[in-house]
């Protein structure tokens, strides 16, 4: 199965993007820390060009938090500053502001330098769907500016953001790119809910989670659904979740599509204990 959603308004967003670089200090690439680099777009690097950049791994209390340190340390290393939050809790977004504040400590001396008054630094922040862009936006400004939604595509227009004293934020919907190299990054982003369901076989999603919880995380896969080792055969897979959860049609035969579901949701709200689907580079 090839995933890809690539609605019009991302194409416009992009463009709107590339025309409002010049009003901002900054990017906020936010990333979801489950999937740090397939939730990465690739073309912000070549919207963003050379305008400073912090990586903000949203999520963290759902990801492997091992990881995590893992995906800091290695974005540091590709000369990206990157910092976890939470921001559903709205835990480390102390981090946020202050990490700016070291990025762009030159910027602001040279301009102090030169006798121009202080101002508030000016990030747009930036990601695919479904990443918690929003959420993060109403959190730092302390009051729901920003629409939220567990969905993908729900911001749809920019727009600015006045939160501290130090910070002004320019929202923007979430883009997403119109093909993905590698068709494990389109199971990925539809595992952790990144891409609309609607459009999806569910089925093969659920069964890629599985086959991943097998390979990276046997244990938790034991121990939620008694598989030590998946069979070849994924209908008796389903079919012995089916009965042990009981999803079961009206004559008592087990329902794959309700399986499906389970599945899925378990994975999305943490039912496995924290996940990470990408492992840095060296690591894999």
């Amino acid at each position: 199965m090839t995933i890809q959603w690539f609605p019009g308004h991302m194409a416009k967003a992009r463009r709107q993007v590339t025309e409002k670089l010049k009003l901002v200090d900054i990017i906020f690439e936010l990333v979801d820390a489950r999937l740090p680099l397939s939730s990465r777009n690739p073309m912000i690097d070549e919207i963003i060009n050379h305008k400073p950049r912090l990586v903000i791994l949203n999520k963290e209390d759902m990801a492997d938090p091992h990881a995590t340190k893992e995906w800091i340390r290695y974005f540091k290393e590709q000369g990206v500053e990157a910092v976890s939050v939470n921001s559903q809790a709205g835990n480390g977004l102390d981090k946020i502001v202050k990490a700016a504040e070291s990025i762009l400590q030159e910027k602001f001396d040279r301009m102090r330098a030169r006798g121009m008054k202080p101002r508030a630094m000016r990030a747009m922040i930036v990601g695919i769907p479904n990443v918690g862009k929003s959420t993060l936006i109403n959190r730092i400004a302390k009051k729901n500016i920003a629409k939220t939604g567990n969905m993908p595509g729900v911001t749809k227009a920019q727009q600015w953001i006045k939160t501290a004293k130090q910070l002004e934020l320019l929202d923007t919907p979430g883009i997403l790119w119109p093909k993905f190299e590698d068709p494990e990054t389109g199971f990925k982003l539809a595992l952790t809910g990144a891409i609309k369901d609607s459009i999806l076989n569910l089925q093969d999603v659920a069964i890629y989670g599985l086959r991943y919880l097998e390979e990276r995380y046997p244990a938790r896969l034991e121990e939620r659904y008694g598989f030590s080792a998946l069979p070849d055969d994924m209908a008796q897979v389903f079919h012995q979740i089916g009965e042990r959860r009981g999803c079961l049609s009206s004559g008592g035969e087990v329902d794959y599509d309700k399986v499906t579901d389970v599945i899925i949701r378990d994975v999305r709200n943490s039912q496995f204990g924290r996940l990470t689907f990408d492992i840095p580079p060296e690591k894999a």
